[in-house]
C-alpha cells in the first residue's frame, strides 16, 4: 500500500543517492575482480531494480507502508545475499555491509546504523567460523563496521536534525506565503465586492487604490510602513487628472498630465500595462513630489474597447518591488477597476440623461407656453377686445360692426390653425401611422397654411425604410426644430429639407435656408453657457445625440444656414462615423 505526500522527503533522496554510490563501487569491484556475472551477482541486479523503484516513488512523493523499515530490511537482505554469493570475506566486495549501514543511519540515525552493522557483522563472523584462520579477519572487519556505524549514525543524526530544521523553516515560509496569498485573495474579493456594490465614482476610485495597496502588502504592519505611492488618474477635458491618490501631497493632487510623453504616453498608446524604471526622471511624472524618490513604477491603462478612462499608477523606491507576481496581481485589480469605472460611468450617464430628459421636458413646456403666449393667447385677447368694440358698434354703426365680425372670424380661423399646428408638432399621429416622409410632408403643408412659409422636401424612401420608428420620431423633431428656427429668425423665403444616403449605412439629414444666417461661433459659446438665445441649438444637439448622430452647422451673417446631421443606420456605421481612424 502506498501513500502520496504534498512535499518530497529529503531523507529518501539521500538514501537513494548513497545507495547509488555504493552500487557503483560494488560494480567496479566486481569488474576489477572479473566476477561480474549474473549467476553470482543477481542480488546486485535486484538492488539496482530496488533503487530505481525507490527513485521513481520519491519523484512522485509516494511512500510504501512502513517505508523506512522495509527499505532497511531489503537492503540488509539483498546485501547479505550478495556478500554470501561473492565468497564472503575473500570475495571482491567484502565492504558491501556499508550499504545497509548508510540506509540505517539516514532512516534511524545511530540506532539504525548500529543495528545494521551488528546484523551484518554477525553474518561476517558466521562466515569466519566456517573457514579456519578467517575469524580474526572477520573480527577486524566487524569492529570496523561497528565503528563506521557509530560515525555514520552520529552524522546521520546531525543531518536529519538539520533537514528537519530546514523543513520546519520551509513549512513556516510556505504557511506564510499561503497566508499572504489568502490575504491577497481576500483583498481581491473585497475589492470585487466593493466595486460591484457601488456606483459612486469617488468610492470606486478610492476602493481600487486602497485594495490594490492591501493586496500588494497583505501584512498590515508592512502596509503601514510601506513607501508605496499610487494614484488613479482619469481623463477630464482632454487631460489626466488625479481622482484618488496614496502618499501624494496636496499640491500633487492638483497636477494635470497631457500624457504626451514618458510612461503615461507609452502605456496609453500601446493600451498595455507598463513596468518602468526611474520614475522621478519621467518628463511628466517627475513633477509629482510624491514620486521623486521612486525608482520603479507600474502603469495600468484603464481601457474598455475604444473608451480610455485613464490609468492606475503605482511607484516604489525598491527597484525590484514590482515582481511578476505583484504585476499579475495589479493586472487583475486593474481589470476589475475598469469594469467598476465603466459601470459608474454608465450610471453617471444615466443620471445625466435623466436630468437632461427632465430639462428637455421642462424646456418643451416652456416652449409650448411661449408659443401659446406669442400666438393663440394674444389672438384670443385680440378677439376679446374686438368683440367688445363690435358690441358697442352694433348700437351706432351696424355696417362697421359687420366688417369687424368678418375680421373676427378670420382671426378665429387663424388662431385655430395655429393651435392645430402646435398640436400636430406635439404629437404627429401621421408619423405613427404613415411614417416619417408623410409626417414631414404634412408639416410642410401646415407651415404654408399657417405661416405662409414654403418648405421643399427631398426625402429618399430607401433611407426611411431603414429607420426604426423611434429614430423617425427624433428625426421629425430635429426637422421641426430647425424649420421653426429658420422661420422665426432667418426670414428665409424657402426652407429645403433633404434626407439621403451619403455612404453605406450612413444617411444625412439637411435643413438649408437662404435667410439671414448667424455667427456660429458666438452661438456655440451661448450653447456652452446654456444661454436662452441658444435653446434651439441645445435641442438640435441633444436630439442628434439621441440617434447617435453628428451635427454640423454652417452659417454666416447674410449667407443663409445649413444644418446637417449624419445618422448611422447600423452599429458598424456608428463605429465608422465616430471613429473614422478605424475605416479600412
Amino acid at each position: 500500500m502506498v501513500q502520496k505526500y504534498n512535499t518530497p522527503y529529503m531523507a529518501d533522496w539521500f538514501a537513494i543517492s548513497l545507495r547509488w554510490i555504493v552500487l557503483v563501487g560494488l560494480i567496479v569491484s566486481l569488474s576489477l575482480g572479473d566476477k561480474l556475472n549474473f549467476s553470482t551477482s543477481w542480488s546486485l541486479f535486484f538492488l539496482i531494480i530496488w533503487n530505481l523503484t525507490m527513485t521513481a516513488l520519491a519523484g512522485l512523493n509516494v511512500r510504501v507502508t512502513y517505508h523506512r523499515p522495509v527499505s532497511l530490511l531489503i537492503d540488509l537482505t539483498l546485501t547479505g545475499i550478495f556478500y554470501w554469493m561473492q565468497g564472503g570475506l575473500h570475495g571482491p566486495a567484502g565492504w558491501a555491509g556499508l550499504l545497509p549501514i548508510l540506509t540505517g543511519s539516514i532512516y534511524f540515525e545511530l540506532t539504525g546504523a548500529l543495528l545494521a552493522s551488528l546484523l551484518f557483522s554477525g553474518l561476517m563472523l558466521y562466515t569466519g567460523f566456517q573457514v579456519e584462520g578467517d575469524l580474526p579477519l572477520a573480527l577486524i572487519i566487524s569492529a570496523t563496521l561497528i565503528i563506521l556505524s557509530l560515525i555514520f549514525g552520529f552524522l546521520g543524526k546531525r543531518m536529519i536534525l538539520h533537514m528537519r530544521k530546514n523543513r520546519e523553516l520551509w513549512q513556516d515560509t510556505e504557511e506564510r506565503k499561503s497566508a499572504m496569498q489568502a490575504e491577497r485573495m481576500r483583498a481581491i474579493y473585497e475589492l470585487t465586492t466593493t466595486l460591484s456594490s457601488t456606483l459612486s465614482y469617488k468610492r470606486v476610485l478610492e476602493s481600487a487604490l486602497n485594495m490594490s495597496a492591501t493586496a500588494l502588502n497583505p501584512d498590515p504592519e508592512e502596509l503601514l510602513n510601506d513607501p508605496l505611492s499610487g494614484a488613479v488618474m482619469l481623463f477630464n477635458g482632454g487631460k489626466l487628472r488625479i481622482g484618488s491618490a496614496r502618499r501624494f501631497t496636496n499640491a500633487d493632487m492638483r497636477v494635470t498630465f497631457d500624457a504626451t510623453e514618458g510612461a503615461l504616453k507609452k502605456s496609453l498608446e500601446e493600451g498595455e500595462p507598463l513596468f518602468f524604471k526611474d520614475v522621478g526622471a519621467d518628463p511628466e511624472l517627475g513633477r509629482v513630489v510624491g514620486l521623486r524618490n521612486c525608482t520603479s513604477g507600474y502603469c495600468f491603462p484603464l481601457r474598455s474597447g475604444f473608451n480610455m478612462y485613464g490609468v492606475l499608477l503605482f511607484a516604489h523606491p525598491d527597484p525590484d518591488y514590482f515582481n511578476p507576481e505583484r504585476r499579475n496581481l495589479l493586472d487583475i485589480i486593474g481589470r476589475q477597476a475598469v469594469i467598476a469605472i465603466q459601470n459608474a460611468r454608465l450610471y453617471q450617464d444615466l443620471v445625466e440623461e435623466k436630468e437632461r430628459m427632465v430639462e428637455i421636458h421642462e424646456e418643451a413646456r416652456k416652449k409650448l407656453a411661449r408659443d401659446l403666449h406669442d400666438g393663440p393667447t394674444q389672438s384670443v385677447a385680440a378677439m376679446a377686445m374686438r368683440l367688445n368694440i363690435t358690441r358697442r358698434m352694433l348700437v351706432k354703426d351696424v355696417k362697421g360692426a359687420t366688417e369687424e365680425i368678418v375680421k373676427l372670424e378670420e382671426l378665429a380661423h387663424r388662431t385655430t390653425k395655429e393651435i392645430r399646428h402646435m398640436l400636430f408638432t406635439l404629437r404627429p399621429l401621421i408619423l405613427e401611422s404613415q411614417g416619417l416622409a408623410a409626417a414631414v410632408q404634412s408639416m410642410s403643408e401646415k407651415m404654408m397654411e399657417t405661416y405662409s412659409q414654403k418648405v421643399t422636401l427631398n426625402i429618399e424612401e430607401r433611407v426611411t425604410t431603414q429607420l426604426e420608428m423611434g429614430k423617425q420620431g427624433v428625426i421629425f423633431y430635429i426637422i421641426e426644430e430647425a424649420v421653426n428656427n429658420a422661420r422665426k429668425h432667418a426670414s428665409a423665403p424657402v426652407i429645403a429639407v433633404g434626407l439621403r444616403l451619403v455612404e453605406t449605412g450612413i444617411a444625412m439629414l439637411e435643413i438649408a435656408d437662404n435667410g439671414l444666417g448667424f455667427d456660429v461661433k458666438a452661438m456655440n459659446e451661448a450653447y456652452d453657457k446654456r444661454a436662452n438665445s441658444s435653446l434651439g441649438m441645445v435641442n438640435l444637439r441633444e436630439r442628434s445625440e439621441l440617434v447617435n448622430g453628428l451635427l454640423q452647422i454652417d452659417s454666416a451673417p447674410g449667407k443663409g444656414t445649413k444644418v446637417q446631421v449624419y445618422i448611422p443606420l447600423s452599429e458598424d456605421a456608428a463605429d465608422r462615423l465616430h471613429h473614422p481612424t478605424n475605416k479600412k
